[in-house]
């Protein structure tokens, strides 16, 4: 049983981009959907797919040593410490390089979505 999904997503991406996999596959959930949906539209991987009860993730990679889009993925608000945050204290990653994603009651969105709709939440995580 898994208790944190989101933990569980990024950790089975950071692995998988180490070992230069080209794609993973995770448990489907709506946050893992979503998330992972924001990274399609951020650029961050090249596809992904749903069938049945999974997701499987297409990771993108460049260059002659295969290097991928994801250098960092951090979790922020945890289980056991959720971070909250309004519109003024929205975090900026990397001068606006990265971007955070953030549950909001508007849905799961990036910083920068939140920010032009004015309204903050949750701070999932960091990604750049």
């Amino acid at each position: 049983m898994i208790n944190d999904t989101i933990s569980s997503l990024l950790t089975k991406i950071r692995n998988a981009i180490k070992a230069k996999h080209k794609f993973v596959e995770v448990p489907l959930t709506k946050m893992s959907k979503a998330i992972v949906k924001i990274f399609k539209e951020e650029g961050f991987i090249t596809d992904y797919t749903e069938l049945e009860k999974t997701i499987y993730i297409l990771f993108k990679y460049a260059g002659k040593n295969q290097k991928s889009s994801i250098n960092e993925l951090k979790r922020i608000s945890k289980p056991g410490l959720r971070v909250y945050t309004n519109i003024k204290d929205m975090p900026i990653i990397l001068g606006n390089l990265g971007i955070s994603i953030i549950s909001t009651s508007k849905g799961v969105m990036t910083n920068h979505s939140a920010v032009k709709k004015k309204i903050g939440g949750e701070i999932l995580c960091y990604i750049y």
